[in-house]
């Protein structure tokens, strides 16, 4: 499975962005493979709050857009919501304690504890993500 990052899904919706279509082409191409598409709630809050300030993009979006979005990610077939399960909390503390995150890292710290938990790779331009052993991370701004 492929767990989504917020940046993800911003940079595919905003087309002002310098990763605008390296980022909308690899989201494309996840939706329509077969492998799962990983979405935690907290993925899709970030993206409603962050493409809806004006202050955090160049074009925001209206709520209504931005849950609509995500709204139709949803209905995907093979997109999936991503919650913690039975050992997310040992692997959260585990994975934050090896990293030795605080204050805004925190939130990368449960994303990736998921993606751990889940045996899922982490999709995110996020090059903070790859302090957090045991996660694997996919940035598709890279070349492969």
């Amino acid at each position: 499975m492929k767990l989504l990052d917020a940046n993800i899904l911003l940079y595919a919706y905003d087309s002002s962005s310098a990763h605008h279509d390296a980022c909308r082409k690899w989201l494309e191409g996840a939706l329509n493979d077969d492998e799962p598409v990983g979405l935690a709630w907290e993925t899709s809050f970030a993206f409603i709050r962050i493409s809806t300030n004006p202050r955090a993009v160049r074009t925001p979006i209206t709520t209504e857009n931005a849950c609509a979005i995500i709204g139709t990610l949803l209905e995907r077939p093979t997109v999936l919501i991503v919650e913690p399960g039975d050992h997310f909390w040992s692997t959260f503390q585990q994975i934050a304690r090896a990293a030795r995150i605080s204050g805004p890292r925190v939130t990368d710290a449960v994303l990736a504890a998921m993606a751990v938990e889940q045996g899922a790779t982490l999709c995110s331009t996020d090059r903070d993500f790859r302090r957090f052993e045991g996660l694997t991370v996919v940035d598709p701004t890279e070349p492969s």
